[in-house]
């Protein structure tokens, strides 16, 4: 007991908080992630010469559609070598309106899963 006592307040903090983040790593912060659901999308695909186009569908709704431009090997002058970035047209809020989201994926919305 007498250790403690002269111990400064930061060395008696140290001594403890390797157990306080244990506690909080296993009991705290792994709830959330057990209560969340891994929800996997269905996704179909078409392609065509200057794209592929994939919709993502949770419970049969559509709340995502990715836009994946072709890259064209230069072959000349007028080739297109840059056929663009990926990006995804999301509906965040279930109401139909689609925004173009510059992103390499996006999240399940709320809106799905709880329908």
């Amino acid at each position: 007991m007498r250790v403690w006592s002269r111990m400064t307040s930061w060395a008696r903090m140290t001594m403890w908080l390797p157990a306080l983040l244990a506690a909080l790593l296993i009991g705290g912060v792994s709830l959330p992630a057990m209560a969340q659901s891994a929800v996997q999308p269905e996704i179909t695909s078409q392609k065509d010469a200057q794209r592929t186009i994939d919709e993502y569908r949770v419970n049969g709704k559509l709340y995502a559609i990715r836009i994946a431009p072709r890259h064209l090997k230069s072959s000349g002058k007028n080739s297109n070598e840059d056929g663009g970035e990926t990006y995804f047209f999301y509906d965040d809020s279930g109401d139909g309106d689609f925004k173009r989201v510059e992103a390499s994926s996006v999240p399940v919305p709320d809106w799905v899963q709880n329908e």
